[in-house]
């Protein structure tokens, strides 16, 4: 029997609440309903997805697998949904992401040289919503950062970078020509991955200017954030022995598409070859210069 998407969606809203009357005021029915929906999913797949008395309702172990898939099951059918609205309503496009600080021109230059039929744009994205914008369809494919989960993703390593120090000018680091992970050990860093409860979220790179020149905390980025945004109350300084930032081209891996096959061979073909080449970014010390 085919997986009724409906009935997978209903699932998940109560698997990620644990509670079937608020899952019910979330998707809008009523709770005897909901009820009867998961139980049907239940028949359909012969398995007992949650566990439930007259307090608690946990998943039990089918329902923990489903949970799993079914995110990714429930992302790809909203990819396909909006791929096909695209695709009534427009030409033949490509819609490439891509993180702060990370050039696309010569790639999109080079694609649509090869394939000018298709109208091709760029969409910037972040840290947090890198992946999720790919498995929904939002963009065809990404050029992305690691860490990066890679669940359901095709990932074409293309090169890796330095990274810099981001400190706040008049910090007691900020004239040195360079400094090791050992240096910045004391400092307060931008939670900006995992932040504390009640903690603003950091998405933007601009957030993270605003941060750092505030004095919150210092962090590392790519050294090509640093070729690309200079402000006055920044300053960089290089960290060689910081891990590097690797940077990846990534699909989703359900997809096959002539078109992000032939993108792909060309992000390759047109990566930078000398990112990994230590170099003094600008805005470090006296050497600092305004880019903006």
């Amino acid at each position: 029997m085919d997986l009724d998407l409906r009935k997978v969606r209903y699932f998940v809203t109560v698997a990620e609440l644990l509670h079937f009357g608020r899952a019910a005021e979330r998707l809008h029915i009523s709770q005897p309903v909901l009820s009867r929906q998961i139980r049907a999913l239940e028949k359909d797949l012969g398995a007992e997805l949650f566990v439930r008395d007259s307090h608690t309702v946990t998943l039990a172990p089918a329902g923990v697998q489903l949970l799993d898939d079914a995110r990714l099951l429930l992302a790809s059918a909203d990819a396909v949904r909006h791929r096909v609205r695209q695709a009534s309503r427009s030409p033949r496009r490509l819609v490439v992401g891509f993180r702060a600080g990370i050039v696309v021109t010569p790639a999109l230059r080079a694609f649509g040289t090869l394939h000018p039929e298709v109208e091709v744009k760029a969409r910037r994205v972040e840290w947090d919503d890198q992946e999720q914008l790919i498995l929904d369809g939002s963009v065809d494919l990404a050029y992305v950062r690691r860490p990066i989960r890679d669940e359901g993703l095709t990932l074409l390593p293309l090169y890796t970078e330095p990274r810099v120090a981001m400190l706040p000018e008049g910090h007691r680091l900020a004239g040195k020509q360079e400094l090791t992970l050992a240096d910045l050990a004391d400092e307060n860093w931008l939670r900006y991955s995992d932040p504390r409860p009640g903690d603003v979220p950091i998405r933007t790179i601009e957030e993270k200017f605003e941060s750092v020149a505030a004095g919150t905390g210092i962090t590392l980025v790519p050294r090509s954030v640093a070729e690309q945004y200079s402000r006055p109350d920044i300053t960089y300084v290089p960290v060689p022995d910081a891990e590097p930032d690797e940077v990846l081209l990534a699909w989703d891996a359900g997809r096959r598409s002539p078109l992000v096959a032939a993108f792909g061979e060309v992000a390759a073909d047109s990566a930078p070859r000398d990112r990994t080449r230590p170099s003094r970014p600008p805005g470090t010390g006296a050497a600092r210069r305004d880019m903006a």
